[in-house]
């Protein structure tokens, strides 16, 4: 079992930089392929990044495509969100999400993840 927790949000200017970060409890972090979503003021929960258990592989939403960057340091037992560019739409809670299986097809899905931080908030203001 692992807990994640997320920190970084805050309020930014349009096209303004935030860093989100996910760290996890326990020592078998680098078992776990690891996502970001994020829910929007009156929207369904969606996805936006995952990255494999090894920090190859990664999947991105289009809509965050060459501005989002996800990494991970299993040493740090974190993964980052590094995002770019931002904008008014990019406002939204943003959760990590952890589960222990290769990255696959079905990554998108919330159901996909066992577990999920409480969340944080990134504020974009036009």
């Amino acid at each position: 079992q692992v807990q994640l927790v997320e920190s970084g949000g805050g309020l930014v200017q349009a096209g303004g930089s935030l860093r989100l970060s996910c760290t996890a409890s326990g020592s078998t972090f680098s078992t776990y392929k690891v996502g970001w979503f994020r829910q929007g003021p009156g929207k369904e929960r969606e996805f936006v990044a995952v990255i494999s258990r090894s920090g190859g592989p990664t999947y991105y939403t289009d809509s965050v495509k060459g501005r989002f960057t996800i990494s991970r340091d299993n040493a740090k037992n974190t993964v980052y969100l590094q995002m770019n560019s931002l904008k008014p739409e990019d406002t939204a809670v943003y959760y990590c999400a952890g589960a222990q299986r290769i990255l696959s097809r079905g990554y998108d899905s919330n159901g996909e993840y066992d577990y999920w931080g409480p969340g944080t908030q990134v504020t974009v203001s036009s």
